[in-house]
């Protein structure tokens, strides 16, 4: 299919580098997965040769040391372009099944030992084996100073007891990054440890139906008395959590450019069912109502994108806008609330049927608007990032 994107803005940051990494990946995404995605989003599997294909293109490597296997520098633009051209596979649980070890790989190569770097990072960074961060818990996510799950030490092993639950990627990771306390209340008393999936005391279950993601293989992580050696704690004893705040920056950078992904999904299969399909005597883009409907949808893309590429140029220049993400998540998925809901009424009831990107990016708004920070917290934390 033609795509319409064209009609966009031109990114004036863009390099060789990254247009052909850029085209790398959109080339990728046009022949190995998105004619598969409806049928492993139905499945709720990814193949894992796919985690190995992308591990090859190098995308889970960015800000990761040579060394460990990573690129060895990094680029938010080429993170934005891997994130906006994934979203438009076609099934969001798809990206997040292969895209999920991201969140994990930097606390890793910040925080862990450097046998453990070595050892772990090439096989994540690869695609031959997957990573989680583990975080939320079924008591709460975005409130991480009340956190529940424990560790305590006993003699050369730490004991962790508790539970995570939307673990992107849990039922299938063999390495995970574990938030615990093992001091007093709030952020200072977090500490972070590295889990490997055979550790004693460690179980999961795969997270019950959900009304998206369905191939991103999320799970509830148990650990009851599970038990780690003493060096798989990670950094600083009670400041771990603190110490990878930053790692969720780009987590947030690279959802706004899933949301925007997803408006383009909107807005490219609203223009070819308009063309195509014909009302009253004529196409159906041809109707002043639909005209608007789509030009009110580019706009919106006009202005996600170009806010996207202006953070992207900060942090290349070595800024990181914290507030300016914070605002730009809750944006975004504000944008691509409407995006959607004006698609599903362009394509009406084809719109409905299983099997279409509509349907799809429709049924999972939400997921963005509430992982990596809810609209809600993101707008408290930019007051607060603007001293407010």
């Amino acid at each position: 299919m033609t795509s319409h994107t064209q009609f966009g803005l031109a990114n004036p940051f863009d390099t060789p580098e990254r247009k052909a990494f850029r085209e790398t990946i959109q080339n990728f995404v046009a022949t190995e997965i998105r004619p598969y995605a409806h049928e492993w989003d139905e499945a709720g599997q990814v193949p894992w040769e796919l985690h190995e294909k992308l591990g090859a293109l190098g995308v889970f490597g960015f800000g990761i040391d040579e060394k460990y296997g990573g690129l060895g520098f990094e680029d938010p633009f080429m993170r934005s372009d891997y994130a906006v051209t994934m979203a438009m596979c076609g099934a969001g649980g798809v990206a997040a099944a292969l895209g999920a070890r991201s969140i994990s790989t930097d606390p890793i190569q910040k925080l862990a030992s450097e046998d453990i770097k070595l050892r772990v990072l090439p096989e994540i960074l690869s695609g031959r084996k997957g990573g989680s961060l583990g975080i939320t818990e079924p008591g709460g996510g975005s409130d991480v100073a009340a956190l529940t799950t424990t560790a305590r030490q006993e003699g050369e092993e730490w004991v962790l007891n508790g539970s995570k639950t939307f673990i992107t990627g849990g039922m299938e990771s063999d390495y995970f990054v574990i938030a615990a306390r093992t001091g007093g209340p709030g952020l200072t008393g977090i500490s972070l440890f590295f889990v490997e999936a055979d550790a004693p005391g460690f179980t999961r279950t795969p997270l019950a139906k959900k009304m998206g993601w369905w191939a991103s293989n999320q799970a509830t992580l148990y650990f009851d008395e599970c038990r780690v050696p003493a060096g798989n704690l990670m950094g600083q004893k009670d400041y771990g959590f603190l110490q990878i705040v930053n790692n969720f920056n780009y987590e947030r950078l690279g959802l706004v450019g899933c949301a925007l992904g997803m408006m383009k999904v909107c807005l490219e299969d609203s223009i070819e069912w308009a063309q195509e399909r014909h009302t009253f005597g004529k196409p159906l883009i041809k109707h002043q109502v639909i005209r608007h409907k789509i030009a009110d949808m580019s706009a919106k893309i006009d202005a996600v994108q170009s806010n996207l590429w202006i953070m992207c140029a900060q942090i290349d220049a070595g800024n990181m806008p914290v507030a300016e993400i914070c605002k730009a998540k809750f944006a975004a998925t504000k944008a691509l609330e409407f995006c959607a809901s004006e698609a599903m009424q362009i394509l009406g009831g084809a719109g409905y049927l299983r099997g279409n990107r509509i349907e799809n990016v429709y049924r999972e708004v939400k997921v963005i608007a509430i992982g990596g920070g809810s609209e809600e917290i993101m707008k408290d934390l930019a007051m607060r990032q603007m001293g407010l």
